[in-house]
């Protein structure tokens, strides 16, 4: 099946939101979606990884075309070898658990390396809040984070929290998203864990 959406002119959410109904509305198949600005086409690559999506780019005149492929030959059928499971964690904080802000940051740096060995790996780690300070330089979990993302974990970190804390410039693994993004993200999931 092929779907075309052209979503030139579209003011985002309306790219996400054309993207989302097409690819619901098919099993298997490619939509190419043209859209003509770079926010637009974040958020749309964004959409398609978070739904397990392979993803390709190409920018022409000012036109960026997105080719989305579902089902056959995608992250889907890594999550279905077990390469990958279907779970999302979201990092709200630096620390993990309640109570000595030390101990909690001794016990985070242990939760992602002992992430690190589990597999199959989860899909997808959302930081919000003060957990967007662990995907900076100088994060004390930046080596474990570093390994996950390049094993193929999605490592995203709320824009609006990047732009609070004044971090853009300091991201250091991953990429920005949006809270619509974190939503698919965790409503897409088998299993969605908060720390």
């Amino acid at each position: 099946m092929f779907v075309s959406v052209d979503a030139r002119g579209l003011a985002c959410p309306r790219p996400v939101i054309a993207t989302k109904k097409a690819l619901e509305e098919m099993v298997d198949g490619i939509i190419s979606v043209v859209v003509d600005n770079l926010a637009a086409k974040e958020n749309v690559v964004k959409f398609a990884t978070a739904n397990k999506c392979e993803v390709k780019v190409e920018e022409k005149n000012n036109l960026y075309s997105i080719t989305i492929t579902k089902g056959q030959g995608t992250v889907a059928e890594l999550v279905h070898k077990g390469v990958q499971n279907d779970t999302v964690y979201l990092i709200t904080q630096q620390t993990l658990g309640q109570g000595n802000n030390e101990l909690g940051a001794v016990l985070i740096k242990s939760f992602f390396y002992a992430l690190l060995e589990k597999e199959p790996l989860p899909r997808a780690i959302m930081f919000i809040n003060g957990g967007v300070f662990l995907t900076t330089e100088s994060s004390p979990v930046l080596e474990h984070l570093t390994a996950l993302n390049t094993k193929g974990v999605q490592i995203r970190s709320c824009g609006l929290c990047v732009d609070y804390y004044e971090l853009k410039d300091k991201l250091a693994v991953g990429e920005i998203t949006n809270m619509y993004s974190i939503i698919e993200e965790l409503s897409s999931a088998s299993k969605a864990i908060t720390l």
